[in-house]
């Protein structure tokens, strides 16, 4: 059975880490590697994490040696991963059981070195567990196939759900940008003539940020998009415009859901 490495980001999550690592802990393919970076938290996610450590040998923490931003944690537990996939999950978002085992199968099934499925959505304040999640019809439904010319007008792959093949594409780090790093690894990789497919299954569950946070504020990403675009991707400014439009309506579009 191929070896999942799941890479997760922390900081200051002591309040939602639980169920997030009880949710990668919980698959049911248990072949897998939790490789948890903590970015200098102060909240005692660190200890939270030895503790889940010392109960099951596949919870690998680390911490950073300096707060660099989500970006730069992701690619320290990159860099450890020893699995055949790599995959990610923030520390406040959650897999439901089957996730691994059914998107392994559809990775195979379809010949596929990145995929992703669709996911729910949960309030900021749900403090249930994956194993008990009751579906709640607040549903972020994919595409089937998206080549790099789609994802470049919208990006249509929810990180939480995201797993490419490192026996195929090798190991792909995340530009090291303050927002938008997850988005420009698939770019990266799709542009160099791997489509992704996805998987219309939510096996995942997105916790929704509390009203007027910056990251429930979609517009405030304009610039993040903007400096991607134009620096990241090299577009033209006309092709730019068109890919933040895109980028400006679907996030609108999925803040309703």
């Amino acid at each position: 059975m191929p070896l999942v490495s799941v890479v997760m980001p922390v900081y200051n999550s002591a309040a939602t880490l639980g169920p997030a690592v009880r949710s990668v802990l919980t698959q049911t393919h248990s072949d897998l590697e939790l490789l948890v970076t903590d970015d200098q938290s102060s909240d005692g996610s660190m200890d939270l994490l030895r503790e889940f450590a010392e109960q099951d040998e596949r919870v690998l923490p680390e911490s950073a040696p300096e707060r660099g931003g989500a970006g730069r944690a992701r690619n320290l537990a990159i860099q450890r991963a020893r699995g055949d996939y790599i995959a990610f999950l923030d520390s406040d978002d959650m897999w439901l059981p089957e996730k691994t085992e059914k998107q392994l199968a559809f990775a195979a099934e379809g010949d596929a070195p990145l995929t992703f499925t669709s996911y729910f959505k949960m309030d900021a304040d749900h403090d249930g567990e994956s194993t008990d999640w009751v579906p709640n019809g607040r549903v972020i439904r994919v595409r089937e196939h998206v080549d790099y010319r789609a994802m470049l007008v919208r990006d249509h792959i929810g990180a939480l759900t995201a797993m490419y093949d490192r026996n195929v594409l090798g190991t792909r780090l995340m530009p090291e940008m303050r927002k938008r790093q997850d988005y420009a690894l698939w770019l990266s990789i799709m542009r160099d003539g791997a489509d992704a497919r996805g998987l219309d299954e939510p096996l995942a569950v997105y916790r929704a940020h509390q009203a007027g946070s910056l990251s429930s504020n979609k517009l405030s990403l304009v610039q993040y998009n903007w400096a991607l675009y134009r620096e990241h991707e090299r577009l033209s400014v006309p092709r730019a415009t068109r890919a933040l439009a895109g980028a400006v309506w679907q996030s609108l579009s999925n803040s309703r859901i």
